[in-house]
């Protein structure tokens, strides 16, 4: 199949459930014939950025790699599906003018929510100071004012999520609506 590749950014609060949606996801883009490739956050991190720390420069520096590899693999004809924090409106703007082809989704969860989520004890190691420039403790993390789509992970399961995110996609023409879909052939 001959696809455009284009990227699927998730943003939300530390233990919003970025992740879990994006590996909900990817089986549902790959039945229907797309190369897809999840970049975590935190797995990059530990490859491409492990140089950095977590100041907002190095912040900033490491959406900038993930939106270069991201760019790269959209222009082959594959979907990423970046699944990370990225806390600073301009460094998503930044993304999305470099990459082009560009769907941002807010995983929006209250921080409360995802403090009780957050089996890395991150918030808990900043709210008693051992760490800091949390984002959503003392760190800002700046809410999408305009993202193409919004996801509650209170109302709605993983899979949930991950099909919403597939119906958008569905409805804004970014992939053709299952019915017309050809079955994925062997490559």
């Amino acid at each position: 199949m001959s696809h455009h590749g284009f990227c699927i950014w998730l943003t939300g609060l530390p233990s919003a459930g970025k992740t879990t949606i994006a590996k909900a996801l990817v089986p549902k883009l790959k039945a229907r014939g797309w190369n897809v490739e999840l970049l975590d956050g935190d797995e990059v991190r530990k490859g491409l950025s492990a140089d950095l720390g977590f100041d907002r420069k190095a912040r900033e520096v490491h959406a900038a790699r993930v939106t270069y590899v991201a760019k790269v693999l959209a222009r082959n004809g594959v979907i990423p599906i970046v699944a990370l924090i990225s806390p600073y409106a301009s460094s998503r703007a930044k993304a999305r003018a470099e990459i082009g082809s560009f769907v941002e989704v807010h995983v929006t969860t209250p921080i409360e929510v995802c403090e009780e989520r957050d089996v890395k004890g991150l918030y808990k190691k900043a709210r008693a100071g051992e760490i800091h420039e949390m984002t959503g403790v003392d760190d800002p993390y700046e809410a999408p004012e305009r993202p193409d789509l919004t996801i509650d992970t209170i109302h709605f399961t993983p899979d949930q999520s991950a099909t919403s995110i597939l119906d958008h996609l569905e409805r804004t023409g970014w992939i053709a609506a299952a019915a017309t879909v050809p079955a994925p052939t062997a490559r």
